[in-house]
């Protein structure tokens, strides 16, 4: 795959426009506060949302480096999976993707779509799983699988941060504070490097546990990262953990969408947005401010949950 020209390959990579939504609500005239949303969603049909900026950097790396196969770690439902092998694809690598548990169902939506891409799943046990940064359990894995270019789980590294600093431009200069959700913490990461002195950034964590804001500040500290602005990390809005959620999310999930006709997953986007809403119905928000939610994509879960629990969300 790797002998057709890769630049040629990239361009069909490349973003498509994303456009600004603006909303309107009588909460948002009540509160004398703006809000809208960064529509990462509608980057790329396939490597949506953060995913596209973090994986963009990594794929010039690995054809830098001359390798044609990209390797990564996820669970079953992961949206960096999902968009690992869409992009790997298209850019002409060969893939592999390390996933957490030996019976995770391999044809589930997220799996399935990543083995028709050509991806090659390779299923192990959790204990297993938490070796994948140790160097033996990495050889064990070239021994197997040959010479790969590895993007950690979630597709956080340097490069992925040197990507997500391209995620706000000069469109984003009149907002005051952006809301953003956290999983590996590289897209926060990236956004808080270029804010403005006057810029304030929300994160949201996804994850139960207060060891995120330990995880964020190493990540600064090891990208040399130090915000002109401020920024917060909100750890009240992961509705029991990842992955976990409750009626109350599902239930704002839908009537977000009905509201404004723009869908969520539960695992990022709807608790970054509940959480948001929640802090303007409770005047965190100073009056006149003009608040952007980073839309991270990720819509691709919406399909998994179903399949996990029978709920069918909203899907542009």
């Amino acid at each position: 795959m790797m002998c057709l020209n890769f630049a040629k390959r990239l361009r069909m990579l490349q973003p498509e426009p994303v456009s600004i939504q603006k909303l309107t609500h009588a909460l948002l005239e009540e509160k004398g506060v703006e809000l809208a949303v960064l529509r990462l969603d509608q980057v790329h049909p396939l490597v949506s949302g953060n995913k596209f900026f973090k994986l963009k950097y990594n794929l010039e790396e690995a054809k830098r480096l001359k390798k044609n196969t990209i390797l990564t770690f996820g669970g079953a439902f992961s949206n960096h999976i999902y968009a690992t092998a869409s992009a790997a694809h298209f850019a002409g690598f060969r893939s592999i993707g390390i996933i957490r548990g030996e019976y995770a169902d391999s044809e589930n939506p997220t799996l399935a779509h990543a083995q028709k891409l050509g991806m090659q799943l390779y299923f192990v046990d959790r204990e297993s799983y938490r070796q994948q940064s140790s160097a033996e359990f990495l050889e064990d894995l070239k021994a197997q699988f040959g010479d790969f270019y590895l993007i950690p789980e979630g597709g956080t590294n340097d490069l992925a941060i040197q990507g997500t600093k391209e995620i706000l431009g000069d469109q984003a200069l009149d907002f005051t504070h952006f809301c953003v959700s956290i999983g590996t913490g590289g897209t926060f990461a990236g956004l808080a490097s270029v804010l403005k002195s006057h810029q304030k950034l929300l994160g949201f964590s996804s994850l139960k546990g207060e060891f995120i804001h330990q995880e964020i500040g190493k990540l600064l500290e090891s990208n040399q990262i130090v915000p002109k602005g401020s920024f917060e990390i909100k750890t009240t809005y992961h509705f029991g953990g990842y992955g976990k959620f409750k009626s109350e999310l599902i239930d704002f999930v839908f009537w977000f969408y009905g509201e404004f006709n723009i869908p969520l997953d539960p695992i990022y986007t709807g608790k970054m947005a509940f959480g948001a809403w929640d802090l303007i119905g409770k005047d965190h928000f100073p009056t006149n401010s003009k608040i952007l939610l980073i839309h991270t994509g990720g819509l691709q879960g919406n399909a998994g949950f179903k399949s996990k629990t029978g709920i069918i969300l909203p899907i542009l």
